[in-house]
């Protein structure tokens, strides 16, 4: 079945509707800013749809998808196949040191801070520093509050019921997020608008 169809497969690929819903503003995102050729990182790859998407679309670059629970590769797999510039799977945990991937030239983080204890935001800006190149792009993903509010009650809602779930997780303040990327040699670059309530950060590694 053809990746694009937005239908649900019948083999190992897990499908995640939300996956199929932002492939296309985020893709639209990392074609303004991702280098011609290079290697992306991707964090948290989860069912593998994005990967797969961004990869068909920029085929002169080359992913690396990643994610920390093991369960997840073969739908990984599943998704990239036949596709030449995805290299298999890796298990990553960012919390674990040192990464098995450096010398990237992005890293891309989608929908994983909100769903992960606070530690794992630090975890995640320090581990892009030392997987970057100097000047490597750092994309991150997701809902945040802004100047300690939720941009919609929708993501209020969201929120409550993620610390329902587990009491560490929650949407995060972007600016403090951003505060914790400057101290790790990052420079903001630009905050995008994204549909239902999200926001798309641009991040580089200025040293």
């Amino acid at each position: 079945m053809p990746e694009d169809s937005g239908e649900k497969p019948d083999d190992a690929r897990r499908f995640a509707p939300s996956a199929d819903r932002n492939k296309g503003p985020i893709l639209a995102m990392l074609e303004r800013h991702l280098p011609a050729t290079g290697v992306v990182l991707e964090i948290a790859s989860g069912s593998g749809q994005h990967v797969a998407h961004f990869a068909r679309a920029l085929p002169a670059l080359t992913w690396q998808p990643t994610d920390a629970d093991g369960a997840a590769h073969a739908s990984i797999r599943a998704w990239s196949e036949n596709l030449a510039n995805v290299h298999p799977p890796v298990a990553l945990d960012v919390r674990d040191r040192p990464w098995p991937v450096s010398g990237v030239d992005a890293v891309l983080c989608i929908n994983m801070i909100h769903i992960a204890p606070a530690a794992a935001t630090d975890a995640l800006l320090s581990g892009a520093r030392t997987a970057l190149r100097g000047g490597g792009l750092l994309f991150l993903y997701g809902p945040y509050r802004r100047f300690g509010r939720h941009t919609a009650p929708s993501n209020e809602q969201f929120d409550a019921q993620l610390r329902a779930r587990d009491p560490a997780w929650g949407i995060r303040d972007l600016e403090t997020v951003v505060e914790i990327a400057r101290a790790n040699g990052f420079g903001l670059t630009e905050i995008v608008e994204m549909p239902a309530n999200n926001l798309g950060v641009v991040l580089r590694r200025e040293d």
